[in-house]
C-alpha cells in the first residue's frame, strides 16, 4: 500500500468481541487481522497518512441485539472488555464510536435510528476532510458488514477506497457472505488488493 498525507488507513472495530476468539461475536480468523493491521499502521504512519479506528460502542439495551428483537448477541457494550480494542491492536490516531445511543448500522461513517431509520453521521467524514484526505484505506472487521457498509459509504461521500484484503475477515453469517460483500465494494468502485 503507498500512504501520503492525502491518505487515511481506516481501521474498522477490531475489537476483543471481534476479534478474540473468546468474544461475544467472535470473527474466525480475527485476531491474525491484528498482526496485519498492524502491518498497515506502521506504513501508514511512516508515510504521513492519517489513521482512525472505529468502534461499536453499544449501550447494554439497544435494538441491534437479540434480546432486544434484533439478530446479533450482546457485543461491544459500552466500557467492557469486550467494547475495548484488541490490545495487541496498535493506535496511532483517534477513534469514532459509533451506536452510542443505540443507534443500528455497521458503516463507521453514519447510523440509524432504529425506529425511524433516519441516518445520522458519525464524526469520521469530518475527521477525514479536516486532515485533507482524499483516499482511504480500509482495513479490520468484519468483511460482511462494518467494513462494507464503511467502504460503501466512503465511495458514496467522494472517497476513493482501497480494501486491504488480508487485513479483514468476514462473519459470514451466511455462507459465501464474505466474498459477495467483496464483490459488492469493487462493483461500487473501491479496488481490494
Amino acid at each position: 500500500m503507498d500512504y501520503d498525507a492525502m491518505t487515511a488507513l481506516v481501521v474498522v472495530d477490531v475489537q476483543n468481541d471481534f476479534a478474540d476468539p473468546g468474544g461475544s461475536l467472535a470473527v474466525r480468523g480475527g485476531v491474525t487481522v491484528v498482526r496485519r493491521v498492524n502491518e498497515q499502521v506502521r506504513l501508514a504512519v511512516s508515510g504521513g497518512a492519517f489513521v482512525v479506528y472505529t468502534q461499536d460502542w453499544h449501550p447494554a439495551r439497544t435494538p441491534h441485539f437479540a434480546k432486544d428483537g434484533g439478530i446479533w448477541p450482546v457485543h461491544c457494550v459500552a466500557d467492557t472488555w469486550g467494547a475495548a480494542l484488541h490490545p495487541a491492536l496498535v493506535v496511532r490516531g483517534p477513534v469514532v464510536r459509533k451506536g452510542v445511543g443505540g443507534e443500528d448500522g455497521y458503516s463507521g461513517f453514519t447510523v440509524r435510528d432504529p425506529a425511524s431509520g433516519a441516518a445520522t453521521a458519525t464524526d469520521l467524514a469530518a475527521l477525514l476532510r479536516a486532515a485533507g484526505v482524499a483516499r482511504v484505506i480500509v482495513a479490520g472487521l468484519a468483511t460482511d458488514y462494518c467494513v462494507r457498509d464503511t467502504v460503501l459509504d466512503a465511495l458514496r461521500l467522494g472517497f476513493e477506497v482501497t480494501v486491504v484484503r488480508d487485513a479483514i475477515r468476514a462473519v459470514n453469517l451466511t455462507k459465501g457472505d464474505g466474498d459477495r460483500a467483496l464483490e459488492a465494494m469493487r462493483s461500487a468502485g473501491a479496488t481490494v488488493e
